[in-house]
């Protein structure tokens, strides 16, 4: 059976890992700067986040944002650093108009906002944005967000802690990078992003527990936030950690990924040792932007309390490929969506 994350507090995480603030901030002329082009993108007539021509707009503009912001980002891209995240703080989100959090399943954003606007820029940075049909509708923007009812759902719409995962690791084109925005944090400021790269986990591993991570010996599943359909997609064997031994990437997700062999079981478990040990805890800001490198980093959750009061914790999200062309034969019409 796959290891799952244990019930850990955000105190326990913090002292596993140093709770985090942003890598460096936008300094205030560059905040807008980036809102004058997100607002720019919320007008005319191509205003819906899932148009292709929107999206055209946003890679141009992209090209016009402070540069301070477009050389981390294109650094970020070549090489990820050590942790496989930046953060980036002291982006608009326009916080002062925002609606109230949604609180319903599914939730999106199709509408353009200034939010919205700015992490698809910084999507078409990094390369091009991405969805999958079966999550969340296929939306590029997708809200993440605790929902009345689902607090013990391991998603997006949870507030239990959620295990480490690589991002869609069953699917045969998973994205390179997930970006989150944040619009708004917890009430008590005690939700954590934690992630654990491959570069400080790596040094850790037995080489028995690297060679079995390298083996096909495990079979991960699509997540709960794909519905109970995609539980019916053709999976097949596949290493944890795959490419240069050196510098692997990874895919697997603690809640869906189950080992196949004895050596693959014991080899799992260590390797979740090694990211408990490593993780760091981001406790995001209004204005926080995080790239995950979902190639060498996978992310959970800390739990968190929601109120349902319309202030609670609010994140958008969108995936990205540096790779288009890669998932053609999965996107008809050439559109960013995967339907399959």
């Amino acid at each position: 059976m796959p290891e799952t994350m244990p019930d850990t507090t955000q105190s326990t995480a913090a002292a596993q890992g140093a709770v985090l603030a942003a890598d460096w901030e936008l300094d205030p002329a560059d905040t807008g700067a980036c809102e004058r082009l997100a607002r720019a993108l919320c007008a005319g007539r191509h205003d819906q986040v899932d148009d292709p021509q929107w999206v055209t707009r946003a890679r141009d503009a992209w090209e016009e944002l402070p540069l301070p912001l477009r050389h981390a980002v294109r650094r970020f891209r070549r090489h990820s650093g050590p942790h496989g995240t930046l953060v980036i703080g002291g982006l608009p989100v326009d916080q002062a108009t925002l609606p109230a959090t949604p609180a319903v399943p599914g939730s999106v954003q199709r509408q353009a906002t200034v939010p919205a606007a700015v992490l698809t820029m910084v999507a078409c940075g990094l390369g091009e944005p991405l969805a999958y049909l079966a999550e969340k509708s296929g939306a590029l923007v997708q809200d993440v967000v605790p929902v009345p009812g689902q607090e013990t759902f391991h998603g997006n719409a949870g507030s239990v802690p959620l295990s480490f995962h690589t991002e869609n690791g069953f699917h045969p084109h998973p994205p390179d990078y997930v970006i989150f925005l944040c619009l708004r944090a917890d009430h008590d400021r005690i939700a954590g992003m934690r992630t654990a790269g491959i570069r400080q986990v790596l040094p850790l591993l037995t080489p028995a527990g690297r060679q079995a991570l390298f083996a096909p010996e495990f079979i991960t599943t699509p997540p709960p936030s794909f519905g109970a359909d995609a539980g019916e997609a053709d999976v097949q064997p596949r290493p944890v950690l795959s490419g240069a031994a050196e510098d692997p990437d990874i895919r697997m997700a603690q809640l869906v990924t189950t080992p196949l062999t004895p050596r693959a079981a014991a080899a799992l478990s260590e390797f979740g040792r090694a990211c408990e040990a490593t993780a760091r805890t981001l406790r995001l800001a209004p204005g926080d932007l995080v790239v995950i490198d979902n190639r060498v980093t996978v992310h959970g959750r800390t739990a968190f309390q929601p109120r349902y009061d319309g202030a609670d914790r609010w994140l958008q999200r969108t995936h990205v490929t540096t790779d288009l062309r890669r998932s053609r034969d999965h996107r008809p019409h050439d559109r960013h969506i995967l339907t399959r």
